[in-house]
């Protein structure tokens, strides 16, 4: 055991722990690596990934070099902050125990590289109180925890009523509108330019236009990459779907509320707008649909600066709120709605790839509108 860094920051590093762990070396270049991890103290956990999230906010913007300053920010760097796996080893302080399913926010276990957020590696050593038990049945969604606590976080902001017009139909989007339902909340509107993330109608989705049904890849291969299934296997099948896996359906698939564009909604009286587009250039146009005493919440993640026009805010005595990063409680409270059956993950999930094509994962991740979400799978790295 040998220690590395210096004053308080000093740690220790047992040199045979080491993971596989996607490092972004700059802006557009990633590998996967061997790294080294600190020691687990009495308090720690030993996390076995099985599956990591790619992130379309801040990773994509860290992958393009557009990412603003952030604490800890230089490459090289292992992002990520969307990991679900099994407790492998727990200290004697932990509250976590072998074999617990758990998901993680994010890691600073490397001594020798920077973490922002540090989750996407295969095995991680965090601090027992920084993972959360979930149950095994949520499988791959788990990764969809943090999208969901940021959602929770902005709907809870104070003194701000549930959406009635939602901007971005991504990920972050969709579960906004989810649980502006779940709380209480009439259906919202939501815009959406992009014709791949648009649903062709509301109500059930028609089966028949799907592609056809085929079995998930099996996750003993690490050469196995692609996009998720959009319906279950069928019996015929000649592959069962793992344990560790789940049917998405496509980006368009119909959901229970109108998706327009903004061209097509007349309306121009709205109360409460969340902009989850991470759109900069848009607030003149949002800001022009609110009603007197409206309010506008950005929800999203902006790299650009942002800039409006006064006078139609001042005209309409506009509210701006900005909602930031999701608190412990926010977490919990969408594990506990997750688990309850209130709050559905499903149909979010799109792409899966093996985390040994990581670079191929990351641009299409970022590069194809119909991924809403992106997994890395380590279940058979080595």
């Amino acid at each position: 055991m040998v220690g590395i860094g210096v004053g308080p920051w000093r740690v220790r590093v047992m040199t045979s722990l080491h993971t596989l762990a996607v490092l972004l070396e700059k802006p557009g270049h990633l590998r996967l690596e061997r790294v080294g991890l600190c020691a687990p103290g009495a308090s720690d956990v030993l996390v076995e990934v099985q599956a990591s999230g790619i992130s379309t906010g801040t990773e994509k913007l860290l992958w393009n070099g557009r990412m603003p300053h952030f604490p800890g920010m230089g490459y090289p760097l292992v992002p990520g902050y969307e990991s679900v796996g099994e407790v492998m080893e727990a200290g004697a302080g932990a509250a976590l125990r072998c074999g617990d399913r758990v998901f993680v926010p994010g890691a600073r276990c490397y001594p020798e590289v920077r973490s922002l957020f540090g989750g996407t590696a295969q095995r991680l050593v965090v601090p027992a109180t920084r993972a959360v038990r979930v149950d095994p049945s949520l499988g791959e969604r788990g990764v969809l925890l943090a999208l969901a606590a940021t959602a929770h976080h902005a709907l809870h902001l104070p003194h701000v009523d549930l959406p009635e017009l939602i901007v971005g139909h991504g990920v972050l989007g969709r579960l906004i509108a989810r649980l502006a339902v779940v709380l209480g909340g009439a259906a919202p509107t939501v815009w959406e330019r992009d014709p791949q993330r648009r649903p062709g109608s509301r109500g059930l989705p028609d089966l028949g236009a799907l592609p056809e049904s085929r079995g998930l890849p099996d996750p003993r291969s690490c050469q196995d990459s692609g996009r998720l299934p959009l319906l279950a296997a069928s019996a015929a099948s000649p592959t069962p779907p793992p344990a560790f896996s789940l049917p998405a359906t496509l980006a368009t698939a119909a959901v229970d509320y109108p998706v327009l564009q903004p061209e097509d909604d007349r309306r121009r009286d709205y109360r409460v707008i969340f902009d989850a587009s991470g759109d900069a250039s848009q607030l003149d146009q949002l800001i022009a649909r609110m009603a007197p005493g409206g309010q506008l919440v950005l929800a999203g993640f902006y790299a650009d600066p942002l800039h409006f026009s006064f006078a139609p805010a001042f005209m309409r005595e506009a509210s701006i709120r900005v909602a930031a990063e999701w608190k412990e409680h926010d977490l919990q409270a969408v594990r506990q709605l997750v688990e309850s059956g209130s709050l559905s993950l499903d149909g979010l999930l799109t792409h899966r790839m093996a985390a040994s094509a990581a670079q191929q994962a990351y641009a299409t991740a970022f590069g194809e509108p119909g991924c809403l979400k992106m997994v890395l799978d380590w279940s058979a790295c080595s």
